[in-house]
């Protein structure tokens, strides 16, 4: 920890780019980001300097510090670095001292670092898809000083050095565009290495490279054969370098894992020992450039002990562990040689037993065969299931709880987000959306966890951007998966409907609130996170789908034919027929793309393309005129007459000032009519409750979040849900499930409305981009007598906790340093203060009585 000056502040560690552990980083001149711990109230940076490798920066004049340039040159091959800074601050004439160092080691960052070569399984069986052990025999010199391993696969790997685990990756390396890039691995393996002889082996298996994948369970979607790529380099004291790699001196055999599926699970018979070492078969595999991740790997990231334990009969035991979560059991057991222990999986009970008909085709089916040699543990390697329920049969006696566990397995990420209120449903549900995302942010962000799908589905991750950027530090993650975006994004414009894109019987088209993803994710990130990066790298394809867009203009200027997949599961439209929506598919179109020139019009002026910015301002303003002739009178009365349609024209400002007054009744009009229960799909959910609350009917917008009938946000919960549901009726009143073949219990996409809670019933968001502005405006409402937010912008921690006491409503806000507030409280005039702890009152009266409020500068939903 590095030391404080007289004034309590200290600098920690600066961060590189997004990286918890900065090894083998893919980026040559990596951006700096530093937070300052002080006690000192109103704290501002003036200046700075950093230091690299002992040569520094001198005094730069610059209140930046998140995402900071790299001042040096940029990083080669295997260069390593150590980085340090301190700051001055307004009012003192000393720096803080330097911070600790944190040590940043590049990757292998050309084509020619790669000596390795892709090696696999000789065995051309045809249909053998057996995961198989691979193993190399080397020796190490006398005077090691490091050791790196480099390495990917076509499939899905895990390896070991001489008996132990190199790292703790769940499903390396994770899934991308593997045509366009396949994202490899660094390890520091020095500590695992001994002098003289060393055996490095490890497992290979299909996952998304070769299993089958996508509801039509096609195989082999990037290539026939699975390939490990491993390129292990010893760097000794007198500067020499040895490097094993992955050639023709490798061996191969198949192993105690028979067979292995994401979709289906793991069969592991642990009497198996390989045996039959023989040669490998080099590969050439079609694969994209080889990358460094910019997001955390998948791990395992928590435990769950059962909830209970339940004896069905005398080989069956079925297993409650209380959460609805992604990842999969570990099991330890002692028994007979031979003995057959099966594990299925489900996320809900009907009628006693799993209920597997939601998961469709995959099987979800474990099986470990044990040894019989004494205690044995054992966690599938290559799988992952969505599940709340385990169904175990073959367990020799009883069933201890302690012998099984929940893995729960997701991206690594930071928590950096919580809400809470005086309402326990309304904290139920919000944990619902964080255990949504935590499921769902398994190396792709997916729609669901369970069955046979998984997919990266475009327009899920574009309405729940905002939410997953409170909370987790979600930053590397997306702007990772959206790397993948644009490379799957065609010279036509065409975003595909999930990426990466694999080939089903699902058409793909130009999808308003899917391909939408390219204008609205990149500003999410760039206002939450203040990293203008995936704005930079995206704008061409955010560009070419919006240009793609107004080519489906017609003469009056709307979107009026093609495919359109509109405000998807609105809940009255059939179980089997989800895209059957009461909004018309056009006024959605339409209303999303004068939505996202306007966003595109702001990336371009934040790039600097000021032409571009006029260019795509004229096409938001001719959308949107054309929106006011076809989809709404005079009056402000929208032709689709809902709760979406409403919400789109009211949030996407599409208006005329009489207009949106006139709108702002019907839609509150509206919810009273349907007794305050939820009317809206993809396209109306994340943004219902902002539409009342900026037309001046707060008091609604809190009826419906808290309205406990089907459908609504609040009847999962009461049915017992851990999760969101992808239908508001997943599991009917009677228990029984939702008769359509598209039912999961864990998609994040309707838990949009946390950002709701998080800005307007909490009152904390941003102002500036990273929060260095916040923008504090809690609007109490709907009985809650307290409720709080804290969020850890990349300055530093944020929160703002109100509570009413009578009349009276008292305000705590805590404002990072180097950072500031707006802060408007109910009936006041807004107030701005610097970093530090401050207390508000001022006199509560109900939402009903506020007046109209405005739209915030930003758009954040």
């Amino acid at each position: 920890m590095s030391a404080m000056n007289g004034t309590g502040t200290r600098v920690p560690a600066p961060r590189i780019e997004h990286h918890d552990h900065p090894l083998g980083v893919g980026e040559r001149s990596p951006r700096l980001s530093w937070q300052v711990q002080t006690v000192r109230p109103g704290w501002r940076q003036t200046a700075y300097e950093i230091e690299i490798d002992g040569r520094t920066t001198g005094r730069i004049k610059s209140a930046d510090s998140v995402l900071v340039p790299w001042p040096g040159p940029a990083l080669t091959s295997r260069q390593q670095a150590e980085v340090r800074v301190r700051v001055w601050a307004a009012g003192e004439t000393r720096p803080t001292p330097w911070s600790e160092s944190t040590t940043v080691e590049a990757g292998l960052l050309e084509p020619e670092d790669w000596a390795a070569g892709f090696v696999g399984s000789a065995d051309i069986s045809v249909g053998d898809r057996r995961p198989v052990l691979l193993r190399r025999d080397f020796t190490a010199r006398p005077g090691l000083l490091k050791a790196r391993l480099y390495a990917t696969a076509c499939g899905l790997y895990e390896l070991q050095l001489n008996g132990d685990r190199i790292g703790d990756d769940v499903l390396a390396p994770g899934w991308t565009s593997y045509h366009h890039r396949l994202p490899y691995q660094t390890y520091d393996v020095t500590g695992l290495l001994r002098a003289g002889a060393n055996t490095i082996d490890g497992w290979l298996a299909d996952g998304w490279w070769r299993g089958e994948y996508g509801w039509n369970r096609i195989g082999e979607r990037y290539g026939t054969d699975t390939a490990l790529l491993a390129q292990l380099e010893l760097h000794y004291t007198d500067g020499s370098v040895d490097q094993i790699v992955t050639d023709g001196t490798w061996t191969w055999a198949h192993g105690p894992i028979t067979a292995s599926s994401i979709y289906d699970g793991e069969h592991h018979d642990a009497r198996i020992e390989p045996a039959g070492w023989t040669p490998v078969q080099t590969k050439k595999p079609t694969v994209g450039e080889l990358t460094a991740p910019a997001g955390p790997p998948v791990r395992r990231t928590g435990t769950l002990p059962p909830a209970s334990v339940t004896r069905l009969d005398d080989g069956t035991h079925l297993i409650d562990f209380g959460q609805n979560l992604a990842g999969r059991l570990r099991i330890t057991v002692t028994g007979p040689t031979g003995t057959e222990i099966g594990i299925r999986h489900a996320e809900v009970l009907e009628q006693g037993r799993l209920c597997t008909r939601p998961i469709r085709t995959a099987v979800a089916h474990d099986v470990y065969v044990l040894a019989g040699t004494g205690t044995e543990t054992w966690e599938p390697r290559f799988t992952y299931h969505g599940f709340r329920y385990a169904e175990i049969t073959g367990w020799p006696g009883d069933l201890d709880p302690a012998d099984v566990v929940a893995v729960v397995c997701h991206d690594d990420m930071h928590e950096v987000g919580t809400f809470s209120c005086s309402d326990p449903l309304v904290e139920r549900l919000h944990e619902n959306v964080r255990w949504s995302m935590r499921g769902n942010f398994v190396s792709v962000p997916t729609d669901c966890p369970q069955r046979d799908e998984r997919l990266g589905w475009t327009g899920d991750l574009q309405v729940f951007a905002p939410t997953a950027a409170f909370l987790y530090d979600a930053t590397g993650s997306i702007a990772d998966w959206l790397t993948d975006v644009t490379a799957e994004t065609g010279d036509d414009g065409l975003v595909p409907l999930y990426v990466p894109h694999i080939e089903t019987d699902f058409t793909q088209f130009h999808c308003a609130v899917w391909g939408d993803v390219t204008t609205v994710v990149p500003l999410v990130l760039f206002d939450r996170a203040a990293d203008l990066g995936p704005v930079l790298r995206g704008y061409d394809t955010a560009r070419t789908w919006v240009d793609a867009c107004r080519r489906l203009l017609n003469d009056r200027d709307v979107i009026a034919e093609g495919l359109q997949l509109g405000d998807w599961l609105d809940p009255a439209a059939p179980p089997d027929r989800p895209q059957q929506a009461r909004t018309d598919p056009y006024l959605v179109a339409t209303a999303y793309l004068a939505h996202s020139a306007r966003l595109l019009a702001r990336q371009a002026e934040l790039i600097g393309k000021t032409d571009d910015a006029f260019v795509w301002h004229g096409l938001a303003d001719r959308v949107t005129a054309g929106f006011r002739r076809e989809f709404v009178t005079a009056a402000g009365r929208c032709v689709s007459d809902t709760q979406t349609a409403y919400a789109l024209a009211l949030c996407f400002d599409l208006l005329t000032a009489a207009q949106r007054v006139h709108a702002g009744e019907r839609l509150a009009e509206l919810v009273r009519e349907g007794e305050f229960r939820i009317g809206t799909g993809f396209a109306g959910t994340p943004l219902i409750l902002d539409a009342l609350t900026v037309s001046g009917h707060l008091e609604e917008a809190y009826r419906l979040l808290l309205e406990k009938g089907c459908p609504s946000w609040l009847y999962p919960v009461t049915m017992g849900a851990t999760t969101i549901w992808e239908r508001w009726d997943s599991m009917l009143p009677d228990g029984l499930i939702n008769p359509g073949n598209m039912t999961s219990f864990n998609h994040y996409a309707l838990g949009a409305v946390a950002d709701w809670l998080h800005r307007t019933v909490a009152g904390l968001a941003p102002a500036a981009p990273g929060y260095r502005t916040l923008r504090v405006r809690p609007r109490p409402g709907g009985g809650l007598s307290w409720a709080a937010a804290q969020h850890r912008t990349p300055y530093g921690d944020a929160a703002v906790h109100w509570q009413r006491e009578g009349s009276t409503l008292q305000v705590e806000v805590i404002v990072p340093p180097n950072c500031d507030a707006q802060v408007e409280l109910p009936g006041q005039q807004p107030v701005s203060v610097s970093s530090g702890t401050h207390t508000f009152s001022c006199t509560y009266r109900p939402a009903a009585e506020d007046p109209i409020a405005p739209l915030p500068p930003r758009r954040y939903f």
